[in-house]
C-alpha cells in the first residue's frame, strides 16, 4: 500500500508541478479550438461592405445586438440613434479584439474578464432579444447539459476565468512583456 501511494504522490506531484505553465496554456489552445472560430464569424457578420465597414456597421450587427430596437423601428435602420450604432461598433470590435488578445496572450487576464462581460451581454440579448426558449436556456441539475445559455456559456465562462485567476501562462506575450518589465511571472 505505501508503494502505491508513492507511485501515486510521485506522479500527481509532478503534475501539479507543471500545472501553472499547463492551466494557462491548455485554456488559450481550447479557447482557440472551441470559440476563436466561433466569435470571428459572428464578428465578421457585423462589418458593413467595403473599408467604411469598419465603422459603418451591417444592418445583422444591429438586428443580432438590438432585436426589439430594430424591430420597433420597422427595421428603418436611420431610426436608430448614436448609442446604438456606438454600442454596436464597440461590441463588433471587441468581438475581433478581445479573442485575438487571448490567443496571444495579450492583455490576457483583462481580455478574459472583458469575454466573461460579453458572453453575459451576448446571453442576456439572446434570451431577452431573441426570445430562446425555456429549452435553449436550460438550467443546471437538470440532467440535459447541453442547453445553450446555462449550460455551455457556464463552462466558457469558466474557461475565461481560468485565464483571468491565472493569466495567459509561460508561452504568452504577456510573460514576454514581464520579463522586459524586470518582473518575471511565476511559471
Amino acid at each position: 500500500m505505501n508503494a502505491l501511494v508513492s507511485l501515486h504522490h510521485a506522479v500527481f506531484s509532478r503534475l501539479e508541478a507543471a500545472a501553472p505553465f499547463l492551466i494557462p496554456t491548455l485554456a488559450r489552445v481550447i479557447f482557440l479550438g472551441t470559440l476563436f472560430v466561433y466569435y470571428w464569424n459572428s464578428a465578421m457578420t457585423k462589418f458593413g461592405d467595403g473599408i467604411a465597414g469598419l465603422v459603418v456597421p451591417s444592418s445583422g450587427a444591429y438586428i443580432q445586438i438590438f432585436p426589439k430596437a430594430v424591430e420597433a423601428a420597422g427595421y428603418d435602420f436611420s431610426q436608430l440613434d448614436t448609442f446604438h450604432w456606438l454600442v454596436v461598433l464597440a461590441g463588433t470590435w471587441a468581438e475581433v479584439i478581445l479573442p485575438i488578445l487571448i490567443v496571444i496572450g495579450l492583455f490576457t487576464r483583462l481580455a478574459a474578464l472583458g469575454m466573461i462581460g460579453f458572453i453575459v451581454v451576448q446571453s442576456v440579448v439572446d434570451i431577452t432579444g431573441h426570445g430562446l426558449a425555456a429549452a435553449d436556456i436550460g438550467r443546471w441539475f437538470d440532467g440535459m447539459p447541453s442547453a445553450l445559455i446555462v449550460d455551455q456559456r457556464a463552462f466558457w465562462v469558466f474557461l475565461l476565468l481560468v485565464l483571468v485567476l491565472r493569466g495567459a501562462g509561460a508561452l504568452s506575450l504577456d510573460r514576454v512583456l514581464a520579463g522586459r518589465r524586470g518582473n518575471p511571472q511565476p511559471a
